[in-house]
């Protein structure tokens, strides 16, 4: 018997499904409306320069903020003109090109503690200062560095009066030897000063200034810095012949150009800025032949690898968030990677350095650059 409060055939009959099935299919299809558009308009972002929020803020103010040393010849000092001049200043000028018109470059010179401090915070855009790569300071778990290609390949080494009688690593027994503090020089010498069971005395210093004076003073026996380094400061000794180098090199040192690790895609800008200064010099396209290597690409509409390379054709600047011809920009504003080398530290230069590991790959060094393709 039926429920006298119930009629048997409305209970049995289901609920209508058309309008829940037509709502399902509306928001189904609304999705996928919002899913396409959102897809288009992604595609239509030029990716990296949306990505880098360095490089927005760097358009945003128009102006490129580079940590230097600042006082360190041939890699960054004051000229006699007042103006900051250098290898490291180079590369901040071939940085600040490369972004396009309007862009000023200003250069900070800082201490290497506060310059870690400066990108970490975005007080600096881009440290160029001499830095050697190492772990500790690429690891997210501790400086956070993200690292160009490698510049210049230094080592390790000890400078000492010509007159104290120092002739090899193994006489600094019992000696007190100055180094900056927090560099990797400070440990590199307590690690092979260690390895070879030899005491010492390490004066540690804040600034390379205060490290040099007291090695001038006479209050330790030897300084311990980067071989050029140790070249560069000698340079503006009052008399440099009174100083040499021990002839052991106690590391390797390669030094690179260096940006915060949050931004990938600004690590990416620059790192293609340096390939850009080896490439020209690949290629044998100098500042002085850049108007005829310039028309020689115009000309001939088959050297697609030298119309990409300086911007003729193809999208390389614009998949990178840089204008197309960014590395036409770089090569007229300071040449190409050899350019800057023998400038600021090769054999014609005060510092009188070999290129060494730092000769292109053709000519026995390790300096060479990807495809630009």
């Amino acid at each position: 018997m039926s429920h006298p409060n119930r009629h048997p055939s409305r209970s049995r009959q289901p609920r209508p499904a058309l309008p829940r099935a037509g709502l399902l299919l509306g928001l189904a299809l609304l999705t996928g409306l919002f899913t396409g558009l959102l897809t288009a308009c992604n595609r239509a972002q030029p990716g990296p320069a949306q990505l880098s929020p360095t490089l927005q803020r760097i358009r945003a103010a128009r102006r490129l903020v580079c940590g230097i040393n600042g006082q360190l010849p041939g890699f960054s000092s004051l000229a006699p003109d007042g103006r900051y001049e250098g290898f490291d200043v180079d590369l901040c000028r071939a940085v600040a090109a490369a972004l396009g018109d309007g862009i000023r470059l200003e250069l900070q010179p800082l201490s290497l503690a506060e310059s870690l401090t400066a990108l970490a915070s975005g007080e600096v855009d881009l440290l160029a200062r001499n830095l050697s790569v190492t772990l500790s300071r690429d690891a997210s778990g501790g400086n956070g560095l993200s690292f160009a290609p490698v510049m210049v390949h230094d080592g390790g080494g000890v400078l000492v009066p010509r007159a104290s009688g120092l002739r090899r690593l193994s006489d600094l027994a019992g000696r007190s030897i100055c180094v900056i503090s927090g560099s990797t020089t400070e440990l590199v010498l307590a690690d092979r000063l260690g390895e070879l069971r030899l005491p010492y005395t390490p004066l540690r210093f804040r600034s390379a200034d205060d490290s040099f004076s007291a090695y001038l003073a006479g209050r330790c026996a030897a300084i311990s810095s980067d071989r050029s380094g140790l070249a560069a400061r000698r340079s503006r000794f009052p008399q440099p012949r009174l100083h040499v180098l021990l002839p052991e090199v106690l590391s390797r040192e390669p030094l690179a150009a260096a940006t915060a690790q949050a931004d990938p895609a600004w690590a990416d800008q620059v790192r293609w800025v340096m390939h850009a200064l080896v490439e020209a010099e690949e290629r044998g396209i100098r500042r002085s032949t850049l108007a005829a290597s310039l028309a020689r690409a115009g000309a001939e509409p088959r050297r697609s690898d030298l119309r990409r390379f300086l911007g003729l054709e193809g999208q390389l600047g614009a998949s990178l968030g840089l204008p197309a011809d960014f590395s036409l920009r770089v090569i007229r504003a300071v040449g190409n990677y050899g350019e800057l080398f023998d400038r600021h530290l090769g054999q014609g230069s005060r510092l009188g350095l070999p290129r060494g590991l730092d000769a292109l790959v053709r000519d026995g060094g390790l300096q060479q650059a990807p495809p630009f393709r």
